[in-house]
């Protein structure tokens, strides 16, 4: 039977140990970390936590709805048995009927066609680290291997524990000038994800130092459930043009090569991206995207009339 929760009715000893011993099991889905990126998640849950499903809540203009919050990849249905595709559709059937609007995101291993869900497939790129680091590098692309080159001849270097808010602080006055999706409610979050993951021993930093020592890069990768997650990161235009970023990663790399651990890129959706998570020899998978929506006619026409009511105000009133 599959219960839904609010969330002081969630038991989050039984919800870890869940996490823990599924076969899918994802670090952004432990309590702790949910707790941080959506204060008031609730869930759904098979059984006594057989399978679970996290549902990050919010409300706006009376509405409630499901979202995916910042730096939580994936999320969905984690069990310790097989997830079939009908289990998956049980779960989505049992979204209770409050949630007007849903655009979440589930797992690898969810197998999703539910017709009230509009289902896309998003892109991820995974590397076995069990290999020694030179078996690795055998399947590196030339163009990265020229780019390590280039990286060792700059005089970079690699430092380890850096603070969670200078990487932060290098993404910010970098490409974050040009991404509107995240301000300072994120990387609030972001930060106290850090410190508790560091205090939890889930939390790895990293930096890469220029031959006058500026970083010029930095990530902040997250560790459990037999996975590395280059998490987030931040790289300056020195560090762009000296190969900074491939140094780093091939850096991680080798430190955790030999282990029963897959490193996860995160993505991606953007080609370049992808293209360059790829040129380390990663293996592309896909997740699903849904999004359902169970607006009225008459609430879709208010909410676009809000929205562009404040536009307008904006606009008129900078």
């Amino acid at each position: 039977m599959i219960n839904y929760l609010q969330n002081n009715q969630i038991n989050r000893e039984k919800w870890d140990d869940c996490v823990q011993s599924a076969i899918n099991g994802v670090v952004y889905a432990q309590s702790w970390y949910l707790d941080i990126v959506c204060e008031n998640w609730e869930a759904l849950v098979e059984d006594d936590y057989v399978s679970i499903f996290p549902l990050p809540v919010r409300q706006k203009w009376g509405i409630h709805y499901v979202y995916q919050p910042a730096f939580t990849q994936q999320l969905g249905i984690i069990s310790r048995k097989q997830i079939t595709e009908e289990i998956v559709n049980l779960f989505l059937d049992s979204i209770p009927r409050k949630i007007r609007f849903a655009e979440i995101n589930l797992n690898t291993l969810n197998k999703a066609s539910h017709k009230a869900f509009k289902i896309n497939h998003w892109q991820n790129y995974v590397l076995d680290l069990i290999s020694t680091h030179n078996q690795l590098y055998k399947n590196y692309s030339d163009n990265l291997r020229r780019n390590l080159k280039k990286a060792e001849k700059s005089g970079l270097s690699i430092i380890k524990n850096i603070k969670p808010e200078d990487v932060i602080k290098l993404f910010r006055e970098n490409r974050g000038r040009n991404i509107s999706g995240l301000g300072d409610t994120e990387f609030l979050k972001l930060s106290r994800i850090s410190y508790q993951g560091i205090y939890k021993g889930q939390i790895m930093t990293y930096g890469i130092l220029t031959s006058r020592n500026d970083l010029c890069a930095g990530a902040i990768l997250l560790k459990g459930s037999g996975r590395i997650i280059f998490l987030f990161s931040g790289l300056s235009e020195d560090g762009r043009n000296l190969g900074a970023m491939p140094m780093m990663i091939d850096s991680i790399i080798k430190e955790q090569s030999q282990q029963h651990l897959i490193f996860d890129f995160e993505g991606s959706n953007d080609p370049n991206l992808a293209r360059f998570y790829h040129s380390f020899g990663s293996t592309g998978c896909t997740y699903p995207h849904l999004r359902m929506n169970r607006l009225t006619f008459i609430i879709r026409a208010a909410v676009t009339l809000i929205k562009w009511l404040k536009k307008c105000c904006n606009l008129r009133y900078p």
